[in-house]
């Protein structure tokens, strides 16, 4: 038996008094190497409005106010909740809420967001913050393995796909750090990684209502292997579009650009969006 099964017959992993919880995917970060790379990558600074989404036990809390002297956390965990506003009520503001739900813009702008997601809701809680990407200077977070490299992915390759144009169209993204399930307690099933998301400028995206790309990307990602004349072209020629584009490609050939042009020309946002893959 190997060392994570092990582990994972022993029943649910305590640690620090408290034990993780599976609902909330919690996965604590316990390798202090990693966390030293992490806390020099945000590098924070004393003044600056830091939002930690999910700080756990405190992993990247701590070194994080050692360097910045406050922060605001939004936590789910009402234990872990209560745990933060006993021991630090000075310097830790507390959020106990669904980072989902959470209007992360009310907190004010030139956010520095950063945190170890649950890998269960990553993906719709980064649909959900480009809500507030106006208000965000910089994002660092822990994600699957997999889910950065969608995320950063070119096109023309098999990780490239709707998160991939969605996200791109409104970040610079890199893959930072890469780093194994044995870095945490309990371990995942899965390798992670640490992503930088830098938001790009209002005049960067053209005046691009996202309902649009998202619609677009939608309705051209739901049959990725076949080419857009079937996929895509019936979905256009509904909304009314007229123009020429390329139809002889796959989804996944497009680039995020030609996508951006493509809704840019689009008479008007679809009123009923295709069912994401």
């Amino acid at each position: 038996m190997d060392a994570t099964r092990q582990r994972a017959s022993r029943g649910p992993t305590r640690i620090g008094g408290h034990t993780a919880r599976k609902r909330f995917g919690q996965h604590f970060l316990t390798d202090t190497g990693v966390i030293a790379e992490i806390v020099a990558a945000v590098d924070p600074r004393p003044g600056q409005p830091l939002v930690e989404i999910g700080p756990g036990l405190g992993a990247l809390t701590w070194p994080m106010l050692d360097r910045a002297g406050r922060l605001t956390v939004v936590e789910l965990d009402r234990d872990l909740a209560a745990r933060w506003r006993s021991r630090e009520p000075e310097r830790v503001r507390v959020i106990e809420s669904d980072a989902l739900a959470f209007d992360v813009a009310s907190l004010g702008s030139g956010l520095r967001i950063f945190g170890n997601l649950p890998y269960n809701i990553s993906s719709p809680l980064l649909f959900h913050l480009m809500d507030a990407a106006a208000h965000v200077q910089d994002q660092h977070f822990m994600l699957q393995k997999e889910v950065v490299a969608r995320m950063v992915a070119a096109p023309a390759c098999a990780d490239y796909g709707r998160m991939s144009v969605m996200l791109q169209w409104r970040y610079r993204m890199w893959n930072i750090l890469d780093v194994g399930p044995d870095s945490f307690s309990p371990p995942p099933r899965v390798d992670s990684a640490v992503v930088r998301m830098l938001p790009r400028p209002e005049h960067a995206l053209l005046g691009l209502d996202p309902a649009r790309l998202k619609a677009l990307t939608a309705a051209a990602f739901a049959q990725r292997r076949k080419l857009l004349r079937h996929a895509l072209e019936p979905w256009l020629q509904a909304q009314g579009y007229g123009g020429a584009f390329d139809l002889q490609r796959r989804a996944e050939e497009v680039s995020v650009q030609d996508y951006v042009s493509l809704a840019l020309e689009l008479p008007a946002i679809s009123r009923q969006e295709p069912p994401a893959t």
